[in-house]
């Protein structure tokens, strides 16, 4: 997906929620470790959650700010969505998931967070803080959840 725009990149972060969703269900089909599927299910919720949540962001969000163009995204590497699934999920443990998880999160925030003090107009900025709050927000949540899953 080319991002030119404040809505494309909105659209994309949604989009990685969602295939990410997916992706968690399927491995979680696959897994054996008993921990660890119940692991995969709740990313997978959390995740098909947070897509919501993003659409719904997307449709309140100011125009103005929407259709602002996002020139230094250009410069920036993308996360493309297939690389949140090419991780063997399925086979990985408990542990694992959670860093490889937590990685492709902190990934999306330090886009916002690089993003945030380079959006040119105020509502463009305010849009990318949102967004970088929810992010720092869910991130810190599927923390706490997986710390108290590995206490079980």
């Amino acid at each position: 997906m080319k991002i030119e725009t404040f809505q494309d990149l909105i659209e994309w972060t949604r989009q990685l929620h969602a295939h990410l969703a997916e992706c968690l269900k399927h491995c979680a089909t696959r897994q054996e470790e008993t921990r660890a599927k119940w692991l995969l299910e709740y990313l997978a919720d959390h995740e098909a959650t947070l897509e919501q949540t993003i659409a719904n962001f997307e449709r309140q969000a100011d125009p103005k700010a929407l259709h602002t163009w996002v020139y230094d995204y250009l410069s920036h590497t993308p996360i493309t969505p297939h690389q949140a699934c090419r991780a063997p999920y399925a086979e990985m443990s408990f542990d694992a998931i959670c860093q490889a998880i937590f990685a492709l999160h902190d990934e999306v925030i330090e886009l916002y967070r690089y993003l945030e003090g380079r959006a040119e107009i105020p509502e463009a900025r305010e849009l990318v803080r949102e967004l970088l709050r929810l992010e720092e927000h869910e991130a810190m949540r599927l923390s706490q959840q997986t710390n108290r899953a590995r206490d079980l």
